[in-house]
């Protein structure tokens, strides 16, 4: 059995349907097991047989459309390609804090990374692309909560919705949560 977690872009708990409960059972409803949440936002761990990640995560969205009507995107990670990213510690040594976020914003297999822009924004920091963990790594400035970096809009405007986007301290614990099933 191989350890996932599927990354769900658009998900918070104010909104209807989107309580981690029905989130996990959605996903307890395709078979797959032990099933577990981390956060409130959209970040689904479990444990299959199935290998095929993207068939995976169009069954995993489909479904999500059909019992919930959440379309914001699936985008899947196992344990291995998380922890390798942990291990390679891009941000050497740097820590998450209010007004310096550290952020890895995953593609969806199989999508292909857009150059970055020499100047992104003067709030981003982008320290590189993980090739292993298909993972844009930024350092953001977050002493202005109000203003969105341009740098994320260009991964909008280049990527749409087959991104979405942790922040580090969320994938470290995904990757205990991982580790623990």
């Amino acid at each position: 059995m191989t350890r996932y977690v599927a990354l769900l872009r658009g998900i918070a708990p104010t909104l209807p349907h989107n309580s981690n409960a029905e989130l996990r059972a959605v996903h307890e409803g395709l078979g797959l097991a032990r099933v577990g949440s981390v956060l409130a936002s959209g970040n689904i761990v479990f444990e299959t047989d199935e290998t095929d990640v993207p068939e995976l995560e169009r069954r995993i969205q489909e479904a999500l459309v059909a019992e919930l009507g959440i379309g914001g995107g699936t985008i899947i990670r196992s344990l291995d390609e998380l922890r390798g990213l942990l291990e390679r510690d891009p941000f050497d040594g740097l820590t998450h804090g209010r007004g310096t976020y550290l952020v890895a914003t995953f593609l969806k297999d199989g999508v292909t990374p857009g150059e970055v822009p020499d100047d992104p924004d003067p709030l981003v920091r982008v320290v590189g692309f993980d090739e292993e963990a298909q993972a844009y790594l930024a350092v953001i400035d977050n002493g202005d909560p109000g203003r969105t970096p341009d740098f994320m809009r260009w991964l909008d405007r280049t990527h749409g919705k087959d991104i979405t986007t942790r922040t580090w301290l969320t994938v470290q614990r995904i990757v205990r949560k991982l580790e623990s099933l």
